[in-house]
């Protein structure tokens, strides 16, 4: 296979193989099937959101388990929010705009509570300049549940 058609192949399967800067996190596979976790919304967004997780999360949160143990995934999905056009008032997701990983490995990323970040748009890792603000805002605002926003829903 010549080194074109490599790139090429790699760039129609969205790169998936990027890799965020700082962390070196990557979407993980299988993640569109994992549980979840809790709806999610952000004031200033016109999105919707789902939090997703990997079977060791799933069982952190029922056990109600902090910190979370090493091997523990976290996935945002969102959607840009569109107006339903079979119900007024009601709205469907519209384009994907950001995934969002969270990888607990405590001595991987020891330096940042436990957790590595990736944010992807259209699957490619989005700029260093944007991965230096993820630690910074968990730390601020939720210290105390193991840098962790998502509570599980009931």
């Amino acid at each position: 296979m010549t080194a074109f058609l490599a790139t090429a192949m790699l760039l129609t399967a969205g790169r998936a193989d990027d890799s965020s800067p700082i962390f070196g996190v990557k979407i993980p596979e299988g993640y569109r099937q994992w549980e979840l976790i809790a709806p999610s919304h952000e004031a200033g967004f016109n999105e919707l959101r789902g939090i997703l997780g990997n079977d060791v999360s799933i069982k952190a949160y029922r056990e109600g388990t902090l910190p979370f143990p090493d091997g523990a995934i976290l996935a945002k999905l969102a959607w840009k929010r569109e107006p339903s056009s079979e119900f007024s008032g009601a709205f469907v997701p519209g384009h994907s705009t950001t995934v969002q990983i969270m990888v607990k490995d405590s001595k991987k990323y020891a330096s940042t509570g436990g957790w590595g970040f990736g944010r992807f748009i259209d699957g490619r890792a989005v700029d260093q300049a944007q991965h230096e603000t993820c630690f910074a805002c968990h730390q601020a605002n939720v210290k105390d549940h193991d840098f962790v926003f998502t509570r599980f829903a009931p």
